[in-house]
């Protein structure tokens, strides 16, 4: 099986983007890119078994209405409520889930922060797919499925906290030290130096390992009542609370 990791940012210069081969018990990065166009995602979201985007699938469904609401008219709240309606516009169904399920994770909204931007290029990736006929569910079901590295790490017992940007990389060191021995089937290869220089690079490979466990079906099911908000605003795939990360390399 190969699995394929994007750690997308609005830019290609700062797309990450991992190959994972899991064979014999072992995963393999095969190839691992800080920097990637529209199309070379597209053709490498193509070819995989399973890709994990760390970036939001779509937009809370209220907050959609609410910008054609808003178009036609204006909008009228109770002040009452206007915190709790403006946290739902703000966040979608599953960051909503994650930040109850994940202790110490709280996501950033789509539709108030900067990760809109990213979310907006990642619409026309899965259009892009779309077109080429590949089927695209937000729920992830399909070849395709949104993840959160952060989650990941703390779902397997890691500290998720100080491991990003350019003055983090004694954390991020010591991050891939506790992966390599927690994970010793993971070879890193000629792209462990890239792991730890990078927080990009090694979102990436986390991103690769959630789709492996996405493609296992071990990560928690989309609740029944969520199932609508999922299909239209995405759903993160988190592991499963109680999964070993061995679990990842126990089949072929």
């Amino acid at each position: 099986m190969q699995t394929l990791g994007i750690d997308l940012a609005a830019s290609p210069k700062k797309t990450g983007v991992a190959w994972l081969e899991w064979s014999g018990g072992k995963a393999r990065v095969s190839k691992l890119v800080v920097g990637a166009a529209d199309d070379e995602l597209v053709e490498a979201m193509a070819t995989a078994h399973k890709t994990g985007i760390d970036c939001p699938l779509g937009w809370p469904r209220e907050f959609v209405d609410f910008i054609v609401e808003h178009q036609d008219d204006h909008v009228d709240v109770d002040p009452g409520l206007a915190a709790d309606w403006r946290r739902r516009l703000s966040y979608r169904t599953t960051d909503l889930y994650v930040k109850r399920a994940v202790p110490g994770i709280q996501g950033l909204s789509v539709s108030a922060d900067r990760i809109g931007v990213t979310t907006m290029r990642c619409a026309a990736l899965l259009s892009q797919l779309a077109a080429r006929g590949l089927a695209v569910e937000r729920t992830g079901s399909g070849p395709i499925t949104e993840v959160y590295p952060a989650a990941s790490l703390v779902r397997w017992g890691f500290d998720h906290k100080r491991y990003k940007g350019t003055k983090a990389q004694p954390r991020r060191n010591q991050l891939v030290d506790e992966l390599q021995s927690a994970a010793s089937w993971l070879e890193l290869g000629e792209y462990e130096e890239d792991c730890r220089a990078s927080d990009d690079a090694l979102d990436a490979v986390l991103a690769s390992m959630t789709a492996r466990a996405a493609a296992l079906g071990l990560v928690e099911p989309v609740p029944a009542g969520s199932q609508v908000a999922a299909a239209t605003e995405g759903w993160i795939a988190l592991p499963r609370s109680g999964v070993k990360i061995s679990e990842l390399a126990a089949s072929g």
